[in-house]
């Protein structure tokens, strides 16, 4: 299989086996940190859950770091980012064992919220630079199995993550939503530790970037950061290809979104009864279960056919895929069609995603791709929660609407013919260090 073979290619390199070691464990965590808090918000058994209540709580967990996470693209292009990932997962073991502190003392309810938006911001800063740093450990005509197989056995890990935390709400039911929740966000801090401590094995300057923070021109230089990332917004799009990339990808998360939150709803809705929130947990957690085979043949896939279509048609193709995927929900919602429609949309997802990370980090240099990642990020984010707010007027509170699954066929449709038409190449720049240089 082409997978395992680029594998053991890319586990040759030492760096990439300390990396990968280093985003695996650190996602492990990340999925169990999830599972805690989806467990609080939207399975809760003393609470209804609607299309309006999912919305919230998207918009709690991802807003924050949506609105200040294009300002830490230019310290991944400043700051070492193996100190990013080190540094960031000790801050994420201080926060996990707050929020048990918390939880247990049944500390402010919007404390507890600010500390988990803390916690899920942190989480997506740290991806933003593991991103930026893969082409700092593997070659270059690598980035395309590094890009499949590194970011799918990442979102594997967090769905196992996400897995053992389920496991602990029918292993210890006895211990009620709230103390099962805590046991899984408690695992992650430890999980965030050992994370932390595999970083070190990492050298302080391998992950880039070359040049660093002047300590002695600090203020100068953080007072520049909207100007540096104005300067990078602009960058990707002169060179356009990343920057068309981006917005696909967000168009294509938005829809996936929109799904997401019909799968929670139609899980604790429609095939386990509403008053049944411990059934609708694991319906969910079957469909996630079902999602995480599709991200990983999309690991398999996508390498595999990486030397005989090309990245740009590779994402035309997958967006067509996601309309078949989505095709099944428009014709039911039984538990058939939604977990065939949660393998072949995450496929189509995933294989998209990892098509346009390799074109912007092929086609944007490495002094701009932590702005890069970080915009990357932001698109990525705007249009999880955009879609939840899209749900709260779309859909019913069962989350199951025959017309609004076929309207997203056609979406897709649509935005794999507009992206076919876009450009192939990037963009020639005259001066193609002119953003580096305004550093």
């Amino acid at each position: 299989m082409s997978v395992i073979r680029d594998l053991r290619h890319l586990m040759r390199g030492a760096g990439f086996r300390k990396f990968a070691a280093t985003r695996l464990i650190s996602q492990l965590g990340d999925g169990m940190f999830q599972a805690g808090l989806a467990s609080l918000l939207f399975f809760d058994p003393t609470k209804q859950a609607t299309a309006g209540s999912i919305a919230l709580g998207f918009f709690l967990l991802l807003a924050p770091f949506t609105l200040v996470g294009p300002f830490v693209g230019p310290l991944i292009d400043r700051w070492q980012r193996q100190r990013i990932i080190l540094v960031g997962n000790l801050v994420r073991v201080g926060l996990a064992a707050f929020l048990g502190y918390l939880m247990i003392t049944h500390g402010p309810v919007g404390v507890l919220y600010v500390a988990a938006v803390l916690t899920l911001s942190i989480n997506r800063f740290l991806l933003a630079a593991m991103a930026a740093a893969i082409p700092r450990v593997v070659a270059d005509e690598d980035l395309l199995a590094a890009n499949a197989i590194l970011p799918t056995l990442g979102t594997i890990a967090a769905a196992l993550g996400a897995g053992i935390g389920v496991v602990v709400e029918f292993l210890a039911p006895g211990l009620g939503n709230t103390q099962s929740a805590l046991a899984a966000l408690l695992a992650s801090g430890a999980v965030f530790g050992l994370s932390s401590w595999t970083a070190t094995s990492l050298g302080r300057r391998e992950l880039g970037p070359v040049a660093t923070l002047d300590g002695t021109k600090v203020r100068e230089q953080m007072s520049g950061l909207l100007r540096e990332l104005r300067d990078g917004a602009r960058y990707l799009a002169r060179r356009v290809t990343p920057a068309q990339a981006i917005l696909v990808m967000a168009a294509q998360r938005l829809l996936y979104g929109l799904m997401f939150v019909a799968s929670i709803l139609i899980s604790r809705q429609l095939l386990s009864g509403a008053s049944d929130a411990q059934g609708g947990l694991g319906a969910f957690g079957l469909v996630l279960g079902f999602a995480a085979v599709g991200f990983g043949l999309a690991a398999i896939v996508t390498p595999a056919l990486g030397h005989l279509v090309p990245r740009h048609r590779w994402v035309v193709w997958c967006l067509v895929v996601g309309a078949g995927g989505q095709a099944l929900l428009a014709a039911s919602h039984s538990r058939w069609a939604l977990l065939s429609a949660a393998v072949i949309v995450s496929f189509a997802v995933q294989g998209g995603k990892i098509a346009v990370d390799t074109i912007v980090q092929r086609d944007t240099e490495d002094a701009v791709r932590g702005r890069a990642f970080s915009l990357y990020d932001v698109a990525y984010n705007v249009a999880f929660f955009s879609s939840a707010g899209i749900a709260v007027l779309v859909l019913p509170d069962s989350g199951y609407s025959r017309t609004v699954m076929a309207g997203m066929v056609v979406a897709y449709l649509v935005v794999a013919g507009l992206y076919a038409l876009t450009p192939k190449e990037p963009r020639a720049l005259v001066t193609p260090s002119a953003v580096a240089a305004s550093r």
